[in-house]
């Protein structure tokens, strides 16, 4: 496995810490003093996740802490929100949407094992393991540890607060629920659903895939497209990464709420769903790099399908 990416980690933090100061700064508007009080309350939430997460990961080994809340905590950010807000229409349409993403991404990931009764175990997401023993850390636990603090605890969640910030920014608005708010429904609403197909879609495969195996056959012998080892069924066969598309095209819909309250077409807000788009092209790319090391078919896959939007189907 090639050598993490470690610039490009502390140029997410950099961005993070430097240019949303900027961007609020010189790319109103300025929150007021109520929007402020809940932004302290959301910080309060993401700061008790932040050190939650890091304190269990690092006493079970267990890094998948932060997976398990990343649908559940913009549900609640979001309501607190429209709560505070007065539940106005928007504000409530915003959460619902939220919520609905939230229900859907929770559920395909308690499939997988994560959510146990002991709240702190659970499957742990397998990138996190290739990651923590590959190259910078190699096993190394100061090294991990530090990472463990600064980007799967404090930057992701910072980040996840980040993609609700569209709805701060809107609480107050005055300007009714209109098309644009309509459009952002509709758009929203529609990347949930495609990306509920991809998950089906994916989990279908693989259930499949590994009850054949766990049968006693080898993956070789399997019938295709089986044999390959990954998807290439449904929407996986014109995009590698369906599901990815749609989540991040989820929060960039969601901040189209901002622009329907009068906010401005282009606000501070827009933050979260900028650095969420950077974080899955590097996320899809460590996934890649693994698959590409499992499945001697997965790069003539790469070469031929497109890695995000819809394209041409895949053909062996």
């Amino acid at each position: 496995m090639k050598k993490m990416n470690i610039p490009l980690i502390g140029a997410l933090l950099v961005v993070s810490l430097v240019v949303c100061p900027i961007l609020y700064i010189h790319v109103g508007p300025a929150l007021d003093a109520a929007q402020l009080s809940v932004l302290r309350t959301l910080g309060i939430i993401a700061g008790s996740s932040a050190l939650f997460c890091f304190v269990v990961g690092e006493l079970t080994g267990n890094n998948s802490q932060m997976d398990k809340l990343w649908s559940i905590l913009p549900v609640v950010y979001t309501w607190v929100i429209a709560v505070n807000g007065g539940m106005s229409t928007r504000l409530v349409v915003m959460a619902v949407l939220a919520t609905l993403w939230g229900i859907r991404l929770t559920f395909n990931f308690a499939r997988k094992g994560a959510y146990k009764l002991k709240f702190w175990e659970g499957t742990e997401d397998y990138r996190w393991s290739v990651v923590r023993n590959g190259a910078p850390f190699n096993g190394k636990r100061l090294g991990w540890m530090l990472f463990d603090l600064l980007f799967i605890s404090i930057y992701q969640n910072a980040l996840i607060l980040m993609t609700t910030f569209p709805a701060l920014v809107s609480m107050n608005s005055t300007v009714p629920f209109g098309i644009t708010d309509i459009v952002a429904t509709v758009l929203m609403a529609g990347c949930i659903l495609y990306e509920t197909i991809a998950d089906e879609q994916q989990w279908a495969f693989q259930t499949k895939k590994w009850k054949m195996i766990n049968s006693g056959m080898k993956l070789e012998d399997l019938p295709a497209p089986y044999n390959k080892g990954f998807n290439t069924t449904g929407l996986w066969g014109i995009s590698r990464h369906p599901n990815y598309l749609a989540e991040q095209s989820i929060w960039a819909c969601f901040y189209i709420f901002s622009i329907g309250a009068g906010i401005g077409i282009i606000n501070w807000s827009i933050i979260g769903a900028l650095l969420l788009i950077v974080l899955f092209i590097g996320s899809s790319a460590l996934g890649e790099e693994i698959s590409g090391g499992k499945y001697p078919e997965y790069a003539k896959y790469c070469e031929k399908v497109s890695k995000f939007f819809p394209g041409k189907r895949y053909t062996a």
